[in-house]
């Protein structure tokens, strides 16, 4: 059977913000300045270590893109907290549009995310890091996007980087139970410390849900939905001295789900096994598993006016898809049983270096290597030369392997052409060896202008160079399918290309008052060999395909107040996203789509006209915190089946509000949350099951209640 939250937002500057209220989006609630533990630290320690964070973010800033901060305490004021997973947190980012399985697009771009952990990037891997990443690790998380300075590369839609919790800032623990409807039950613990120059902070929790993927029928509780979830990540980092430091990532999880079913289907298509033509839908019983294991090592050594950060990082990731062959040979004619897996490892050297008052010299090297391996076994129908059935199935085996290298520098100078105005320039140079040999030089540019306390304006230009996602390039050989049930119809296959654009970004920030702040930021992207990715089998591993041509634009605008234990946020963006000419990976598609979109520029499936978030809190002085938060999407893009328009219409608008509800008590020392999602319980479609690389159709959750309780020690 084929399947296919509280937040910052204004545009930042090169310009230093002295305090969170200042940056772009939703001040921290009731977030203490030094929790009471850290008193019993000895004092040179702390000072040192706050000295080598600044030193560390002061390596990579935004200079000039758009920035959003989220907190930890945002995450916590949130409904659903920390027990929620980290891509439902970024849903309340402007510009950020919820799609299925965990996935999500920034500023209608399919999926060219980079995720950074303390300024390292994390490779990607099979699973989205939107599930696979546990909220109770983040200290703060900034989301960059528009026209990126030159440190920024390889995945330019939007940087993700994560800033973790240290023991040293979160001494102590917590032990959690949280558990609702859909069968959830999530227990957790959290525990930091520091002993003298060395502080350490780990995190470990389990989920059970009977909604492990979205339901493709709309139901509260899916037929064959169930997940089980584990994650864990650690965090070490030791002073060496006053000016280094060296410090260690981890994180592992492995996740497990059942492919929901539609219910009251049999199939359609005419194939028999065994004199067997008939197969319950709901009886079909398909799993995914997922595996992520990733560290890091860095050193970071501070001495003005230098500063640099070396970093070791590896990551590995596996995927394996357990089929329902007797229900899919059934339903599809093909039933592929795969597994594949990948492990990247890589060295990364960044550097900041003052030249006088004006000038900021900034300047790194990343050099990766990537090998990925994939095994198939896939069971046919022999067929005549009609396309009929001629036999019982078959078993075609099909494995292969694959490593690519990568080489990225840059050098970045920040100017300061006046007291309030900064110019930003610079380039990077990408080399990219896989399935094909690319490489680009990208020149940067950004412009920063503060003309008093309450404006900040910026302009940038940018030439990005984005290569295919390495591990989900597929390479299979058509030729061995051929007299079976599974040759395709179009046998061009071309290898995906890396895409090329211009980028360009304009926007400013507004704080009238030190309680209310707002801001615009406008974009337009050129496109060569667009990027996009879809699904185009039963196992749900997206396949990245290129358009030749794709044109992406939009505008964004934020609003947040902060006073008291109030606080309120809004955020709304409109974009129009659209390719023409599929240029790669043509087997996956019909020649009839094939044939239109050569002709005509048509919606990419994931655009959405209009997006929006919003939320408001408010703090009592008794402990007691309420809360809400909602999202708005107009609806993702389906097929015109009227005019036999790819992509050619869409679905219907629809809004979800959350609710939450907390209790301090003192004396134990515990928390009590109550959370409500999908308040007015609005039963709403992600995906209908149609359009380019969509599978099957998904739906949002349904309305669910929720409690958690969590005791810190």
């Amino acid at each position: 059977m084929r399947f296919c939250a509280l937040l910052c937002c204004v545009a930042s500057s090169a310009i230093a913000f002295p305090a969170l209220a200042q940056t772009r989006g939703v001040p921290t609630p009731d977030a203490d300045a030094t929790p009471a533990a850290t008193a019993n630290q000895p004092s040179d320690i702390v000072v040192t270590a706050k000295r080598l964070d600044t030193a560390r973010e002061h390596i990579q800033p935004s200079l000039g893109a758009s920035n959003y901060e989220i907190t930890s305490a945002t995450i916590k004021a949130l409904p659903g907290g920390e027990n929620q997973q980290f891509n439902q947190i970024l849903l309340q980012a402007p510009g950020v549009v919820q799609d299925g399985f965990g996935q999500f697009h920034v500023r209608d771009d399919h999926n060219g995310l980079q995720y950074r952990i303390n300024g390292t990037i994390l490779p990607e891997g099979l699973a989205v890091f939107g599930q696979t990443l546990s909220p109770r690790l983040v200290d703060k998380v900034n989301i960059l996007t528009g026209a990126l300075p030159a440190q920024y590369g390889l995945r330019t839609a939007g940087i993700i980087d994560i800033t973790t919790k240290s023991g040293l800032f979160d001494n102590g623990g917590t032990a959690s139970i949280y558990g609702g409807s859909h069968n959830t039950i999530q227990p957790s613990l959290t525990y930091g410390g520091s002993s003298g120059s060395t502080n350490y902070f780990v995190s470990g929790d389990y989920r059970h849900s009977g909604l492990g993927i979205e339901s493709v029928d709309g139901r509260s509780n899916p037929v064959h939905d169930d997940t089980d979830q584990y994650q864990a990540f650690t965090y070490i980092d030791h002073i060496l001295d006053d000016q280094n430091r060296v410090s260690f990532v981890g994180g592992y999880s492995n996740q497990w789900f059942q492919i929901p079913n539609p219910v009251g289907q049999q199939p359609s298509a005419g194939w028999s096994v065994g004199g067997q033509t008939a197969f319950p839908s709901e009886k079909l019983n398909e799993t995914q598993l997922e595996k992520t294991g990733f560290g890091q090592v860095a050193f970071l050594h501070d001495a003005e006016p230098l500063t640099v950060q070396a970093s070791l990082f590896a990551r590995y990731s596996s995927l394996r898809y357990r089929p329902d062959i007797l229900g899919e040979l059934l339903y599809n004619g093909q039933a592929q049983q795969a597994y594949k897996q990948d492990f990247a490892i890589g060295g990364q050297v960044d550097a900041v270096y003052h030249v006088g008052d004006a000038h900021t010299l900034r300047g790194g090297l990343l050099v990766t290597r990537d090998r990925s391996t994939s095994a198939t076994m896939t069971n046919v129908f022999p067929v005549d030369g009609n396309g009929a059935q001629a036999g019982e199935p078959i078993a075609i085996v099909d494995n292969s392997g694959k490593t690519a290298t990568s080489f990225s520098a840059y050098l970045q100078d920040e100017w300061t052409l006046l007291p309030k105005l900064t110019l930003n320039y610079g380039a990077r140079y990408d080399l990219y060896n896989g399935y094909r040999r690319e490489g680009q030089l990208s020149p940067r540019v950004n412009l920063v202008w503060q003309p008093g306390d309450i404006y900040t304006l910026h302009a940038g230009y940018s030439r990005y160079f984005v290569p295919p996602p390495f591990e989900l390039v597929g390479n299979t050989s058509i030729a061995k399918f051929v007299g079976t049930s599974a040759y395709p119809a179009v046998t061009v296959n071309d290898v995906p290309y890396a895409e090329r654009q211009d980028y360009f970004d304009v926007g400013f920030q507004a704080k009238p008052s030190r309680y209310f702040t707002y801001g615009i930021d406008a974009y337009y992207r050129i496109s060569k060999n667009l990027i996009d990715e879809g699904q185009f089998g039963a196992p749900i591993i997206l396949t990245p395909f290129n358009y030749k041509q794709g044109r992406i634009g939009g505008i964004e605008a934020n609003m947040s107040y902060a006073r008291g234990g109030l606080l309120a946020y809004a955020n709304f963006a409109a974009a129009k996203a659209k390719g023409r000419s599929i240029v790669s990976s043509q087997f996956s598609f019909g020649q009839d789509d094939l044939d239109y979109i050569a002709r005509h520029y048509i919606y990419l499936d994931h655009d959405q006209t209009f997006t929006g978030s919003a939320g408001l809190s408010y703090a009592f002085a008794q402990g007691t915190k309420l809360g809400g938060s909602m999202i708005y999407g107009s609806g993702l893009r389906r097929d015109d089946d009227v005019n036999s328009i790819p992509n050619g219409a869409k679905l219907s608008p629809y809004a979800q509000f959350n609710l939450t509800a907390s209790q301090h008590l003192a004396g134990p020392n515990l928390d009590i949350r109550f959370d409500v999602i999908n308040l007015l319980d609005h039963k709403y479609e992600i995906r209908d099951g149609t359009g380019v690389g969509v599978g099957a159709p998904q739906y949002g959750p349904r309305r669910g209640f929720f409690v958690g309780v969590s005791k810190a020690f």
